[in-house]
């Protein structure tokens, strides 16, 4: 066999292997697959938006289904017209598995024409006022056809349709909260910008299940909403990030300390205020500076305390008025309060365990704290972290100081305005974050820039290192590298 031979086989067969091997989760393809397949679902078969449907699938659509029989795009139609969206109040939707999806590109003579995609979904029924009941789980193949820049389905296989077992990943998550004394988990997935699962795991006390819209308390994940009000008062030019704050309020107890002079948002932001993280921790119980500020970093609550107050006199308004109107209003968040107000409904909040497992007593906060107590739900924060992500209707240049690194805490680790910032990743790619810490509460608000993906963890126990290590080591993007990090 000659060598132009040999190489024309090699090449070939090299071809033929890169035509076969599935994409890189990171790649292009890949994503631009993934969103297809959850804007598809969720608008088609989620919300019954039959004329997008219509769009979307080609006119000699073969459906072949394990139960269902080999449906054509008119079968297929009629039958989800009839079984998925005859009734609103009560109908089945679906949801991918994380982590699940795999494509497969395919190429004709080197040019892209479609893609085969494969996953495993799972199938639920939602009721209004109850939980999502799952169902069923089954695995899918979907061949998609590019025409004219837009995704078609042209070929879909469903089969392998199952009752809920307990291997799958649902249950490995509520055995992993059961094995550690941690009632309830919360999670929210977000793609490309866009809020696209909302997922709340086990109970509120041990024994009634928690619903989609459970209360979580999420203790320091209120400072990113503290912290985005005041950046929306300085975009606006009502209030300076270098203003000093005297001139609007001094607290009593460092009134003959000169150094309450140079204390502006800036430095409460960038926790470099002095303050210790709170005044109870001191013998006398009273604020006092622990360093000149603005020379190095120490976690606050006491400094954004100390910036709502000064704002609050400044503008003659509350925080909760504040950020009604600048965050909660436009970031589409409905179910969120500072304090246990009149509309709080106690009957969705997610009670909190100790390492131990043991319940530990509900202390009801009757008024604002800016660093603590945030009462919120998994939809309404990941609604606020994607509004965030989407630059948050700042100006491009304060929104890029937010995520500058303003201070050093150590190699790949810095703080922004308001949110830590990890560098260190395998590419280009940063995450910015958010932890809350508090008697049975831990929270996690974290995106990526690059990819505009990111993602929410609340729970209401304290014994929540192995939770953190299943969820972000095997389903959240990222999360090996982040958890690495650790």
């Amino acid at each position: 066999m000659n060598k132009q031979l040999v190489a024309s086989l090699l090449i070939a067969v090299a071809s033929m292997l890169t035509v076969k091997a599935q994409v890189a989760k990171n790649s292009a393809l890949f994503k631009t697959l993934k969103a297809q397949d959850s804007v598809f679902f969720e608008r088609g078969f989620n919300q019954c938006d039959l004329e997008f449907l219509e769009k979307h699938i080609s006119p000699d659509l073969k459906f072949y289904h394990d139960h269902g029989g080999l449906q054509d795009k008119k079968t297929f139609f009629e039958n989800t017209k009839k079984y998925i969206c005859t009734n609103q109040d009560k109908k089945p939707i679906r949801k991918l598995e994380a982590g699940s999806l795999s494509v497969f590109p395919l190429y004709n003579n080197g040019v892209l024409y479609g893609a085969i995609q494969s996953g495993v979904h799972h199938f639920y029924i939602r009721e209004k006022g109850k939980p999502d009941l799952w169902t069923s789980t089954a695995k899918f193949t979907t061949v998609w056809i590019l025409k004219e820049e837009v995704w078609i389905m042209s070929d879909v296989l469903s089969y392998d349709h199952h009752d809920p077992v307990v291997d799958t990943p649902k249950n490995d998550i509520e055995r992993v909260l059961k094995d550690h004394k941690v009632p309830a988990l919360g999670l929210g997935i977000i793609e490309n910008g866009k809020l696209t699962r909302v997922e709340v795991y086990g109970t509120l006390d041990k024994q009634t299940t928690a619903p989609y819209n459970t209360i979580f308390k999420v203790a320091s994940l209120t400072k990113p909403i503290v912290a985005l009000t005041t950046l929306k008062l300085i975009d606006k030019g009502m209030l300076g990030l270098e203003e000093p704050l005297y001139t609007h309020w001094i607290d009593p107890d460092i009134e003959q300390d000169e150094r309450h002079k140079k204390l502006t948002p800036k430095l409460v932001l960038t926790h470099q205020t002095g303050f210790p993280n709170w005044r109870y921790m001191n013998k006398t119980n009273t604020l006092a500076f622990e360093f000149e500020p603005g020379t190095t970093y120490q976690y606050s609550g006491e400094g954004f305390e100390y910036l709502r107050k000064a704002i609050e006199h400044k503008f003659g308004k509350s925080i909760e008025e504040l950020a009604e109107k600048l965050v909660f209003a436009p970031a589409g968040m409905t179910d969120t309060r500072f304090w246990w107000d009149a509309a709080m409904d106690e009957t969705r909040y997610a009670q909190n365990y100790d390492k131990q497992g043991e319940k530990i007593p509900t202390h009801k906060y009757y008024e604002a704290n800016a660093a603590a107590n945030l009462l919120t739900t998994v939809e309404d924060y990941g609604n606020f972290l994607a509004y965030v992500i989407n630059g948050a209707e700042l100006s491009e240049n304060l929104f890029q100081e937010m995520l500058k690194h303003q201070v050093t805490l150590k190699e790949n680790d810095f703080f922004g305005l308001g949110w830590e910032i990890l560098t260190g990743f395998s590419d280009t790619e940063y995450a910015v974050l958010h932890t809350g810490k508090d008697p049975g509460v831990s929270s996690l608000a974290l995106f990526f820039p690059h990819s505009k993906n990111g993602y929410l963890i609340f729970l209401n126990g304290d014994n929540v290192e192995a939770i953190y290590e299943e969820l972000l080591t095997n389903h959240l993007y990222r999360g090996k590298e982040l958890w690495d990090q650790r």
